[in-house]
């Protein structure tokens, strides 16, 4: 593992559900909105995480069928538990390798999720394998480059200012990939046609800062798997200088944004 993937733990479904799952929810509820995907489709969703897009595909894009893959088993379980839909079967799988037939599904999608996959040419070949012809493609990731995750930026740019390495680390620094352009040329270079992209934000409120605080010591993700390899007075000083920044007082409102993207396969 590379050191900027060193704290990429996605195993703990409740910590990554209080951490990133609300505003993973919002999101896909205006992703699926913005894709008006076909009604009766036969889905397949990579990196289904504790299940945000995968409910709000079955909510409101009368699906036929979804199968929603993850890596981690823990986040697996999370989702069946969660979701109990007869329409969504869950399956521990890789972006690189799909558990589907080619030219089998109609609309395979993701979210959140390809920034992390290594190979991600081969993960959109793949994707277009299983897709039947004139198929939809379609994932979202947020806008690192441009922002991002408001919570996120000011947790990374505290970090810096106590430990220069964490530059390292931010999300905005390992996938400079994710602007217009940058998604523009991965799906041109992957052969796809009729290519949509456009941006989303939502806003992130926490009630005071240690709500804003607290979800970054539970281990789930990048930043709080970075903060919680720290030691005791290590985090106690990320957390003053961050209180510092936002005010320990009062409401935290920070915008978080993302790209959606859309396209067809060949045919």
């Amino acid at each position: 593992m590379s050191g900027s993937a060193a704290f990429d733990a996605w195993s703990a479904g409740n910590s990554y559900e209080h951490y990133m799952g609300r505003w993973s929810r919002l999101v896909a509820t205006k992703f699926v909105a913005w894709l008006a995907p076909p009604g009766q489709a036969a889905w397949l969703e990579i990196g289904c995480g504790t299940g945000a897009l995968t409910a709000a595909v079955l909510s409101a894009a009368a699906p036929r069928s979804i199968v929603s893959i993850d890596p981690s088993v823990d986040f697996v379980a999370h989702v069946r538990k969660a979701i109990g839909d007869g329409r969504a079967r869950f399956e521990v799988a890789d972006a690189l390798k799909l558990p589907a037939e080619p030219a089998s599904i109609d609309v395979v999608t993701s979210g959140l999720v390809l920034n992390f996959v290594p190979d991600r040419p081969a993960a959109l070949a793949e994707m277009q394998r299983v897709l039947k012809p004139g198929g939809l493609l379609s994932f979202y990731v947020w806008d690192y480059p441009g922002g991002g995750i408001g919570f996120i930026r000011q947790f990374w740019q505290a970090a810096i200012t106590i430990d220069p390495a964490a530059a390292e680390l931010g999300e905005g620094r390992r996938f400079p990939f994710c602007t217009r352009e940058g998604l523009l040329a991965l799906c041109q270079d992957a052969g796809l046609r009729d290519i949509a992209i456009a941006p989303m934000e939502i806003e992130t409120r926490f009630a005071d800062f240690e709500a804003f605080w607290q979800p970054f010591t539970l281990g789930a993700g990048p930043a709080p798997g970075y903060c919680m390899s720290l030691n005791e007075y290590q985090r106690a000083k990320l957390k003053a200088r961050l209180a510092e920044r936002l005010g320990s007082t009062g409401p935290i409102e920070l915008v978080a944004r993302a790209w959606m993207v859309k396209a067809k396969t060949p045919g």
